[in-house]
This record gives structure tokens, C-alpha cells and sequence, in this order.
């Protein structure tokens, strides 16, 4: 993410230190990392959200079958043909 190299991390550490202090740099640090734990964790639940939203954009009609019926409705209908079908062949 960021081009930095070992002699930059060296001197942002004896920055921190002296504007800090030792007391202070390791609560220091652990609040950065709670803090960018948090961030993380926020784009993430954000990043599922929005490819969600983009799945139901991009396919709202999956629940219907090709004849355009919800899936219950067309179990329905294939159950009542079916019934119909062996009345049929029975009184023949």
C-alpha cells in the first residue's frame, strides 16, 4: 500500500519515541491497532454489502421459473397436473 522502507520505519519509530515517550508508545500502538482493526472490519461489512446489493441487481427474477411463476407457485401447479393426470388415466 505504502512504498516505505526499513529507514523510514526506523525514523517514524524515534519520532513516535520522542514525542511520546516509552511510557506511552506501546498504549500508543495498541490503540492504532484496535483502531485500524475497526476500520478493517467496517470496509469489509461494507465491501458484503455492496456485492450483495450488485447480486440482486444483477439477477432479481432467480426466484421464477421460465413461466414466470414463483417456485412455490409452480410446485403447485405441478402438483395439481399431476393429480389431474392420474384422475384421468383412472376413470380410462
Amino acid at each position: 500500500m505504502f512504498d516505505i522502507g526499513m529507514q523510514e520505519l526506523i525514523l517514524i519509530f524515534i519520532v513516535a519515541l520522542l514525542v511520546f515517550g516509552p511510557k506511552r508508545l506501546p498504549e500508543l500502538g495498541r490503540t492504532i491497532g484496535k483502531g485500524m482493526a475497526e476500520i478493517k472490519k467496517a470496509m469489509y461489512g461494507v465491501k458484503e454489502q455492496i456485492d450483495s446489493e450488485l447480486r440482486d441487481i444483477k439477477d432479481p427474477l432467480s426466484h421464477l421459473d421460465v413461466t414466470g411463476k414463483t417456485e412455490k407457485e409452480a410446485t403447485t401447479a405441478n402438483e395439481a397436473n399431476i393429480a389431474k393426470d392420474s384422475k384421468g388415466k383412472g376413470a380410462e
